[in-house]
């Protein structure tokens, strides 16, 4: 399986404030990963889709 990483348009090509970007992908079973776009060698978080909208909610609030 090939996951296919996705970036914000608002996350900027790097310098001050830029490039600091968290990527998302959709997985397999409605499934949701999301990994430090710094570091995409790194572990990433896998979450059902349940725990990404309270993730999302959370940190928006």
């Amino acid at each position: 399986m090939t996951i296919v990483w996705r970036r914000s348009s608002f996350s900027g090509g790097g310098g001050t404030g830029g490039g600091n970007c968290v990527e998302a992908a959709l997985l397999p079973a409605d499934r949701f990963a999301l990994r430090d776009s710094k570091n995409p060698d790194t572990a990433m978080l896998e979450l059902p889709r349940p725990g990404l909208t309270a993730l999302l909610r959370h940190v928006t609030s």
